[in-house]
């Protein structure tokens, strides 16, 4: 076993800053200690560290562990393009939308309770959202079927995507999340419930229910009831002034094709409108142990978020037939969705080498990771990129390098 600390070195090269594992009291383990072999793992740091070395990256964060061992920590690069900070293990990232599972665990604590069912109207819970018009061709009609929590918990109740309201000029996150429903009870439907996945309000709308049903703010929630227990110390919608050095500068790209730093600030205090679709900081040590704890059923070193029966379910698609996951372009193969991951269905469609049933999402700066309970793997990325996510935005293709590299590496699958 290998336990490091923060300290940095200089490898030479401003684009070779890097730190040593581990943080959080991270225990880094060989390789082979998981069945993985050290060239793959060097192979995968390799792969990453050229994409800063050649400006495609400011820096970069990478975790990978499997059978609860750690194997690989590494960061490499700098916090900032145009200035000397490195990047460190525990450097303190937006996580955008990988802030949904987080939500997702949250609502399920309280399905667990019983204080919502997934065949539940979501106007039983939101009623301001009773009876909502659906749009069509013809013009605007009633809803087939009420929306339902699944349709609710799966981006596909009905409501649009979030560049359908930033077309009309509606911002939903104005204000507060009361603010957000009151404005969502103004309009329309996109679609029939059920029926098309759109990628929208959902999961800030999740995070109201959260508030409703438990009597506390969503970060109050968040805090006692998965942070806390998990040890995330670092997880929050803000980050305190103390850890402000940590902060990863958000990126863009000049005429070039250079990584240059982007206009970004840092919410040093609780915002108005707390996002449960994507407001947290968070650092890749404490995002893992949130994943962990889900490939574990639910627990992490005695502290039990959900049951293991509850984080199968969140890793069941609940897609009706001919409805697929469509981010950013066509349909994406052998996918199915549950409750806010993307569910790794049919290999042979898709062609992934994720294992069965692997579990993820991502964020829109470019952070991602994925669970695999097949090969008990565990991966965290982290970058900081405008438009890092999306596909032809000039973030290189870290989605697809990663795992590439890590299952190459697999010495010995389950």
């Amino acid at each position: 076993m290998i336990v490091l600390d923060r300290r940095r070195l200089l490898l030479g090269g401003a684009a070779a800053l890097t730190a040593l594992p581990a943080a959080a009291g991270i225990a880094v383990q060989p390789p082979a200690s998981a069945g993985f072999t050290a060239a793959g793992v060097a192979d995968l740091n390799a792969r990453m560290h050229a994409l800063v070395d050649q400006q495609k990256l400011a820096g970069v964060v990478t975790l990978l562990a499997r059978n609860g061992k750690v194997v690989n920590l590494d960061a490499y690069g700098k916090q900032d393009a145009s200035a000397s900070a490195p990047m460190a293990t525990d450097s303190i990232f937006r996580i955008a939308s990988m802030t949904k599972p987080v939500t997702g665990v949250a609502m399920m604590q309280l399905w667990e309770e019983g204080r919502w069912k997934l065949d539940d109207p979501v106007a039983k819970h939101i009623p301001e959202f009773a009876g909502l018009k659906v749009k069509t061709a013809a013009g605007l009609a009633d809803q087939t079927r009420p929306m339902t929590m699944a349709q609710f918990m799966s981006h596909t109740a009905g409501f649009g995507t979030s560049g359908v309201y930033e077309a009309g000029g509606v911002n939903l996150r104005e204000t507060d999340l009361q603010g957000m429903v009151d404005k969502l009870a103004k309009l329309p439907l996109e679609s029939q419930p059920g029926t098309d996945w759109a990628y929208g309000p959902c999961v800030d709308l999740q995070g109201y229910v959260i508030q409703k049903l438990s009597g506390k703010s969503l970060d109050r929630y968040f805090q006692d009831h998965i942070l806390t227990p998990l040890k995330m110390p670092d997880t929050q919608f803000w980050v305190d002034p103390s850890k402000t050095a940590r902060v990863v500068r958000i990126h863009t790209y000049d005429p070039a094709g250079r990584i240059v730093p982007a206009e970004s600030r840092v919410a040093t205090a609780p915002p108005r409108f707390l996002a449960g679709g994507g407001g947290l900081y968070s650092t890749a040590p404490d995002y893992y142990r949130f994943c962990q704890s889900l490939l574990q059923g639910g627990e992490l070193e005695g502290a039990r978020v959900l049951k293991p029966e509850t984080v199968k379910l969140m890793r069941k698609s609940v897609l009706q037939p001919g409805v697929g996951v469509d981010l950013y372009g066509p349909v994406q193969k052998g996918l199915g969705f549950g409750m806010d991951f993307a569910v790794h269905e049919r290999l042979a469609e898709s062609g992934l080498p994720h294992g069965q049933d692997s579990y993820w999402w991502g964020g829109a700066f470019g952070t991602w990771f994925w669970i695999d309970p097949t090969n008990d793997i565990v991966f965290v990325g982290m970058i900081q990129n405008v438009r890092g996510s999306v596909p032809g935005g000039g973030t290189p293709d870290v989605r697809s390098i990663s795992p590439q590299a890590v299952y190459a590496a697999l010495a010995r699958k389950a």
